[in-house]
């Protein structure tokens, strides 16, 4: 059954009632705590779950050839978009993804990190297309 948000008109409280579908519209919904009938439909916002590629999609600095070719030449603005991606991924990254965007931020370039981390880099480079290591 779904919820339904409604405000009470006399005490001003929100109320949630479980109505089916059938019952909406029919059913006379009462407030819990003052047993007002007098009630509105409250609205509420909706949320729109969208994909990693909608995300990424939404900001061009992610999809266009010409700023990614830019951000080559460029560690902090790398750096900058790293930081974002990963905000717009939500999702939580390991330390060392941390200390190499704060590396690029600081102008370090990516074959100075590379030299520097190795291991994380697995030796391939950033530039070397294959980050199946980085993930």
């Amino acid at each position: 059954m779904p919820n339904y948000d409604f405000i009470c008109q006399r005490c001003q409280k929100r109320l949630v009632k479980f109505l089916t579908y059938a019952e909406y519209g029919n059913k006379s919904v009462d407030c819990p705590y003052c047993g007002s009938d007098e009630v509105a439909r409250h609205i509420t916002r909706a949320r729109i779950a969208r994909s990693e590629d909608i995300h990424l999609e939404n900001s061009g600095e992610f999809s266009s050839p010409e700023s990614m070719a830019q951000m080559e030449q460029n560690p902090q603005a790398l750096g900058r978009m790293m930081r974002r991606m990963s905000s717009e991924l939500g999702e939580e990254m390991e330390p060392e993804f941390n200390e190499v965007v704060n590396r690029l931020e600081k102008g370090q370039s990516p074959d100075e990190i590379e030299k520097d981390l190795p291991d994380y880099t697995g030796g391939k480079g950033f530039a070397s297309g294959d980050n199946a290591d980085l993930e």
